[in-house]
């Protein structure tokens, strides 16, 4: 069943509509973390939630460090602040190393071998070196610490950012690189364990809500135990509803802007409107193939907070094309504001925008 408050709430904590923010570190630091392994797909997360941002002043944001990018949470790569960066790491790295055990057994590397690579890397970036994956793959080889295996490299590379020695460097051209932790976040706050817990489940279900207990424990990658004696400590911020019998948390704020329909958002990969819920009922209609609770983590259409389909870009001679794919017809008012969205999409990327196959819309 699709609840509408559920998905007006969610719009305007998430600032997908209503947004008084202004600058990528904003828009991280509210959602606590932003997941971003597609980095591409990441800024634009970033832009749909924030007055006035372009695609250039987010990746400018990353190269100044104000947004950082790190494995935090749950194996995968996270947009965080410099500030939050180091305690969100000491409260959930360990979460992801028990994850990552098997992985770490089957690659044959141990505590002793990550002690080695950490040490390598350390001296391989001090003093404000930031260097490429195959550089650094081959300092760790020169080593003698292996890494032809491009998975077992990753690993390493992984549990350099989880122990909190390497985070995100500047861009060269289109390739990351990697910097030390301290010397790209030397502000960086530490909290004690509960005193972080609380932060986390606050920031969650205040720029997430409303959500379940089990979505936090989904996002977060913490233990149940700990998501429980999170949202205890973090009550005093948060009020409940019970909808249709299931428990949801959301800030205790004044009432959410009322959205106007029809209002459209072309979301990219893994946005945390659709991967930020381990229940995404909320915004899926039921009636859709079940092919569809999976491709919604892929680039997905929102009418009016509710998931009706995906989309695909291509950019061909300094144009983005955008090819949509329904998964229920749309109305003429619907279909201009789809088009609406594509152009917001294209003034985000500093391109024109060319919005394919529109007879799918016609309902």
């Amino acid at each position: 069943m699709i609840d509408l408050d559920i998905i007006n709430r969610r719009l305007n904590n998430q600032n997908l509509v209503g947004t008084a923010l202004e600058k990528p570190e904003e828009v991280v630091a509210r959602l606590g973390a932003v997941q971003a392994q597609e980095y591409a797909w990441a800024k634009w997360a970033l832009g749909q939630r924030a007055t006035g941002l372009t695609d250039a002043a987010v990746e400018r944001a990353f190269n100044e460090g104000a947004i950082l990018r790190t494995h935090v949470m749950r194996p995968t790569w996270h947009f965080v602040t410099p500030a939050d960066i180091r305690w969100l790491l000491a409260l959930t790295g360990p979460r992801v190393n028990v994850a990552m055990a098997s992985n770490y057994r089957g690659l044959e590397l141990d505590e002793a071998t990550f002690t080695r690579s950490n040490a390598v890397l350390a001296k391989a970036l001090q003093g404000g070196r930031q260097l490429t994956r195959p550089e650094l793959a081959a300092i760790l080889q020169q080593a003698g610490i292996a890494t032809a295996d491009l998975l077992r490299f990753s690993h390493i590379m992984l549990r350099a950012e989880l122990d909190a020695v390497v985070c995100s460097g500047v861009l060269r051209g289109k390739q990351h690189t990697y910097a030390l932790l301290d010397e790209r976040a030397p502000q960086a706050k530490t909290l004690e364990r509960d005193e972080a817990l609380a932060e986390l489940t606050r920031r969650y279900f205040t720029s997430h809500g409303p959500a379940t207990l089990a979505d936090f424990g989904w996002w977060s990658g913490l233990t149940m135990a700990d998501a429980r004696a999170g949202l205890e400590m973090a009550k005093p911020h948060l009020v409940q509803e019970v909808i249709d019998g299931q428990t949801y948390w959301l800030p205790s704020s004044p009432s959410p802007v009322n959205i106007t329909s029809p209002t459209v958002h072309l979301l990219p990969a893994f946005d945390e409107y659709t991967v930020a819920y381990k229940d995404r009922q909320a915004v899926l209609d039921p009636a859709y193939p079940p092919q569809a609770k999976s491709d919604i983590l892929n680039p997905a259409i929102a009418v009016d907070g509710k998931i009706v389909g995906t989309w695909k870009r291509t950019f061909k001679k300094e144009m983005v094309i955008i090819i949509p794919s329904l998964f229920t017809p749309l109305g003429p008012a619907e279909a201009q504001a789809v088009a609406e969205a594509a152009q917001r999409y294209g003034a985000f990327l500093g391109l024109p925008v060319t919005l394919v196959d529109s007879t799918q819309f016609e309902g």
